[in-house]
């Protein structure tokens, strides 16, 4: 993730840390997965590399017609955790940029308060691939700025791919086979 971000960077740039908010997946073999990409991150970035996690809660949605309800994880904390990151780094003057990777619209209240009380701070936001938000794009262009569209970056992610294995004296991560890349189908 680290390499990734660097890959965005202009000159005189630097990755500090890239903070990876997340959930663990209710599903085992996902969690398991996730896990392990994430163990492997910090296994190669160290400090560079911090996750914060927020949880899924099983949440009840009932259709209001036939009254039928299913249960539906919804995953909590995580954007609370993120504006409580970018702001305290404004507060503590720790930063001179934030660069949020999110689509999520939750994220236009913190945005517009850091634009307020600290505009020396750039913001920069990154859309995921097949992820857009109207509400950020908008927020950004009445401060004269404009989201990068990742999906339009395949080069950059292919450049930080991470190996197969990663290891070191007392830890070892593999790439589970079906994310090989023999194993795609595009």
């Amino acid at each position: 993730m680290v390499k990734l971000c660097q890959g965005f960077l202009g000159e005189g740039q630097e990755v500090e840390k890239v903070i990876y908010f997340t959930a663990s997946p209710l599903n085992p073999e996902k969690s398991s997965r996730q896990s392990a990409f994430l163990n492997a991150n910090k296994l190669i970035n160290g400090n560079r590399f911090e996750v914060v996690r927020g949880k899924y809660l099983d949440k009840q949605i009932q259709c209001p017609n036939c009254h039928y309800a299913i249960s539906r994880p919804e995953e909590k904390k995580t954007d609370v955790n993120i504006s409580v990151r970018m702001i305290a780094y404004c507060v503590l003057d720790a930063t001179d940029t934030i660069v949020l990777v999110s689509a999520d619209s939750d994220l236009v209240p913190p945005l517009e308060f850091i634009q307020k009380q600290y505009p020396e701070k750039r913001i920069k936001v990154y859309f995921p691939p097949s992820n857009f938000s109207c509400d950020l794009k908008d927020n950004l262009t009445h401060h004269s700025s404009k989201p990068v569209l990742m999906y339009k970056n395949e080069r950059r992610f292919r450049d930080a791919i991470m190996p197969d294995v990663v290891t070191d004296d007392t830890k070892r991560y593999e790439v589970p086979e079906k994310w090989r890349p023999a194993n795609i189908v595009r």
